[in-house]
């Protein structure tokens, strides 16, 4: 609510919240006031998509232009149907800023729509697709995920790409988006069809909303040829088309842009626009058959990931192993690294790993450089670490690393087998051959 002498103006000019104003130069929506900032801040939405607050003085002139036709914040009235006749897919909707929108409230984004009212934010999918099933197991911000809802939404999936629909998108938040995509990675197998992993980096109340783009390149995908689990994301800060990352070889780059998601050590399966134009960038990727999908959601949650730095305690691993984990993927620097002969001993790794590793915790060196490969026969200390039992996942992101790894455990207790599932590429998570092409994408 506005305070008292900007409302007493406001009702002289018979003026509400939603209704089309001018004030000082600015033309647009007048919105409601958030309740933290400037009281005296009038709140208006520019034609753009923006909001611009904008200080009122006494004796101030506010002129109205045009009555609300609808709710502030709300989307277009009415359900969104589909010609059934067009090709159908499949919609798994679970939260985050791609259906959100800003809460005037607190003047923050809050995740509150419902999945009808995704769709409605892109009416243009009914121009190729028909939406024939909209799911929604929960609707969560990503950062509160655990591999539980991973579990779920392998199960839905696999039950959309078992029916008639040609591909399945689903909807998350951006901040873990790319765990979601390895986990499904692992978790879906014989997968037949495409399965399009969309969020977006900013709320559909706002003009550079990309998670439209983002759906309608996600659709088209949906209608190819590949079957895999891909992050279909912006490819530049531009509306120019989406990136097609595989889901074991993409990361969050960059906390806002629009074109945040990044192959690593990889390139992209492909560019798609809107148009539904499909360049292929690596050929290599699964196609679409007749498999029937799988959902094999074993999982161990006893896994953690642990980061290395300078300096870094090493009882940290004895926590984790008086908490009964049975895997850890370390953080390890450049190309598998720990602190190993320090001139404290007390800094010193070796024996941390070695009592883990005999208490039957398995232990991988995944690097967080992200780029290139981890190598256990460079240096001599490296040598000595696998030689005590640590895996080094060659090239896989630390993240992947983590998921393969408690997929891994959730099939076996071998350290042995442990050791040669998780040098086995299942989900391309592995690179055959790492080109410089892919570096910085």
């Amino acid at each position: 609510m506005y305070p008292k002498e900007v409302s007493q103006v406001l009702k002289s000019k018979k003026i509400s919240v939603g209704d089309r104003i001018l004030f000082k130069d600015y033309e647009g929506i007048l919105m409601p006031r958030p309740e933290a900032g400037d009281a005296n801040n009038i709140i208006i939405k520019l034609d753009s998509g923006y909001n611009v607050g904008i200080k009122f003085t006494k004796g101030d002139k506010i002129e109205k232009l045009e009555h609300a036709v609808s709710k502030v914040g709300s989307a277009p009235a009415g359900k969104l149907s589909f010609d059934k006749s067009k090709p159908p897919i499949s919609l798994i909707a679970t939260g985050g800023t791609i259906s959100s929108r800003v809460d005037y409230k607190t003047g923050g984004v809050f995740m509150l729509m419902e999945p009808d009212e995704i769709l409605r934010t892109t009416p243009e999918l009914r121009d190729f697709v028909n939406i024939k099933s909209i799911r929604s197991p929960f609707r969560i911000a990503s950062e509160d995920m655990t591999p539980a809802q991973w579990q779920e939404l392998a199960k839905e999936a696999a039950k959309e790409l078992n029916s008639d629909a040609r591909g399945v998108i689903i909807t998350h938040g951006t901040d873990t988006l790319h765990y979601t995509s390895a986990a499904l990675s692992f978790m879906l197998h014989n997968l037949n069809k495409p399965v399009a992993v969309v969020g977006a980096q900013r709320s559909p109340d706002r003009g550079s909303f990309d998670g439209a783009m983002n759906l309608v390149c996600a659709a088209h995908y949906c209608l190819s040829d590949i079957a895999e689990v891909s992050i279909v994301m912006h490819g530049t800060t531009n509306d120019d088309y989406c990136l097609i990352n595989r889901g074991t070889k993409v990361r969050k780059m960059h906390t806002s842009r629009r074109d945040a998601f990044r192959p690593i050590n990889a390139l992209p399966i492909g560019k798609i626009g809107t148009d539904g134009k499909l360049d292929v960038i690596d050929g290599n990727y699964h196609a679409r058959n007749e498999n029937n999908v799988i959902a094999d959601t074993k999982f161990e949650e006893k896994v953690a990931q642990v980061a290395v730095y300078p300096g870094a305690d090493p009882t940290i691993l004895d926590f984790y192993v008086k908490k009964g984990f049975r895997g850890i993927v370390m953080l390890t620097t450049a190309l598998g690294h720990v602190p190993w002969a320090t001139i404290d001993p007390k800094k010193s790794w070796k024996t941390a790993i070695k009592n883990a590793i005999k208490s039957g915790v398995v232990l991988v060196s995944a690097s967080q450089t992200l780029y290139g490969s981890t190598h256990p026969h460079v240096y001599r200390t490296l040598i000595e670490m696998e030689q005590a039992g640590v895996i080094f996942a060659k090239d896989m992101l630390p993240e992947v690393a983590y998921i393969k790894l408690g997929w891994v455990l959730g099939h076996t207790k071998d350290a042995k087998k442990a050791k040669e599932m998780m040098l086995t590429n299942y989900a391309g998570e592995i690179s055959e051959r790492i080109v410089d092409e892919t570096f910085l994408y």
